[in-house]
This record gives structure tokens, C-alpha cells and sequence, in this order.
């Protein structure tokens, strides 16, 4: 096996114990052990101050979390979910996102990650997906159901190459979902709703793969996931490789 990459991964700010503490959920940094051959780094919610990070890393996951994109940050009045944002990691990854397509740095964006990418390249979100005139309810179900399979997606494009299919299920489950696609956009899944569940950068030189839908979670169990880790580990390799 090929000497493992390092994969950066924003972590979000926490309250814990009274004390602003950096977080992420394991599984993130486990599934990139387990399948892209990548050592995770956790990069804290400092803003700007996190960008001399892309001269060290190989590659970048923008995962998931609980807390939604600001909407100021993408020009909107109405705020939906004024409880559950994490200003100090929309600073810190929106910029990151920006950076690292520019220098063609690896990137793979999970839920949360997926909707960093639109706005960070001008697109708008649906703040309550499911509130929409035919959408479905994407959000999560209790306990074991959590991550359960919800529905199924149509791939295109690239994402389609990686996965060889045209159709998987997914356990997609999120509140927010993109309304307007940003100009630099294009979609690689749908789901039977419309929703977009999977976009890619067109111009981007790099790899840069983002969805809707968590496979992280149980990797190794579902070869579609397990093949998207695979691909961006390689992608990983590739860039370190090239940059010397």
C-alpha cells in the first residue's frame, strides 16, 4: 500500500462543559482510514488563519454537521434556523472551499458540505427543503433509523463513472438543500424529488465531488461508498505526487 495521505477535515465549534471546544464526529476520519488510505487532520474554525493549511495537506473533506450555512451568507432576509448555525465554520470553510479548487487540491463534501460548496461559489439554499411544493422529508429518522436507507438517487456524469451505476440508495438526511445552483455548478444526482443530491465544479481543475447523502457512514459495507472513498483517496495521492 502507498504511503496514506493527509486529508484535512473542518471541525465545528462546540459548547461542551461551558468551554468552546472543536469537534467533529468520528466517523468522518475513520472512513478515510478505512477506504481512502487518508490520515485526517482536523482543521479548527479559525477562518482565514487556516489557509497556509493547503500548503501541507493532500486533500480536504467538508463534512457534515447539525448546524446549517448562514443565510446572510448567501444574500438571504429570512433566517429559518437561527439557532443552528456555526459562524466560526462558515468563515473558516467557505474560504477554504475557494482556495482549494483554485490550487486543484482534492475535495469531497458530505451534506453539510455539499451546501458550503454551492454558496461558497454563489449559490442559495433551501433553508426547509420540505416545505417545498412536492419536496419529500429528507431530514433524519430516530435512533438506529438515523442513517437508514430513504431513498433512491439517478447519477450522471462523473459521479456515475466513479460509482458504475446510474441508480443507488442512499441515506440521504438533511433539512437544507440547494435552490439555486451556482454558475460554476453542475448536478450529478437527483432524487425522485428533484432535489439535487450531488453536484461537481465543471472548471475545476482537481477532483471535487459533493453529496447530499452520508458515505461515510458503514463505508466498507455499500461499494458505492466505499468506491467514492476509494477514488478521492487515489485523487489524494495523485495530487501529493504531482505537487512534489
Amino acid at each position: 500500500m502507498s504511503k496514506p495521505t493527509l486529508i484535512g477535515i473542518p471541525a465545528c465549534t462546540k459548547l461542551i462543559a461551558g468551554y468552546v471546544q472543536h469537534a467533529t464526529p468520528a466517523r468522518y476520519g475513520a472512513a478515510l482510514i478505512a477506504a481512502a488510505n487518508g490520515i485526517p487532520i482536523l482543521i479548527p474554525p479559525e477562518g482565514d488563519a487556516m489557509l497556509p493549511l493547503l500548503d501541507r495537506i493532500d486533500g480536504i473533506m467538508f463534512n457534515g454537521s447539525p448546524s446549517n450555512v448562514a443565510p446572510l451568507r448567501y444574500g438571504a432576509d429570512f433566517d429559518a434556523t437561527p439557532n443552528d448555525h456555526d459562524p466560526e465554520r462558515d468563515a473558516t470553510t467557505l474560504p477554504l472551499i475557494r482556495a482549494a479548487l483554485e490550487r486543484g487540491i482534492p475535495i469531497l463534501c458530505i451534506c453539510r458540505g455539499l451546501q458550503e460548496l454551492n454558496v461558497a461559489l454563489g449559490g442559495t439554499l433551501f433553508q426547509e427543503v420540505h416545505k417545498q411544493p412536492g419536496r419529500m422529508d429528507h431530514r433524519a429518522g430516530e435512533g438506529e433509523l438515523r442513517f437508514a436507507i430513504k431513498h433512491e438517487v439517478t447519477l450522471t456524469g462523473e459521479l456515475a463513472r466513479i460509482i458504475g451505476a446510474t441508480t443507488i440508495a442512499v441515506n440521504s438526511l438533511h433539512g437544507q438543500a440547494i435552490d439555486q445552483l451556482a454558475p460554476r455548478l453542475v448536478v450529478e444526482a437527483t432524487a425522485p424529488d428533484g432535489t439535487i443530491e450531488a453536484v461537481r465544479v465543471k472548471d475545476a481543475p482537481g477532483f471535487n465531488i459533493a453529496v447530499q447523502w452520508h458515505p461515510e457512514w458503514e463505508v466498507l459495507n455499500f461499494p458505492d461508498r466505499k468506491r467514492l472513498f476509494e477514488a478521492f483517496g487515489e485523487a489524494c495521492a495523485t495530487y501529493r505526487n504531482n505537487r512534489g
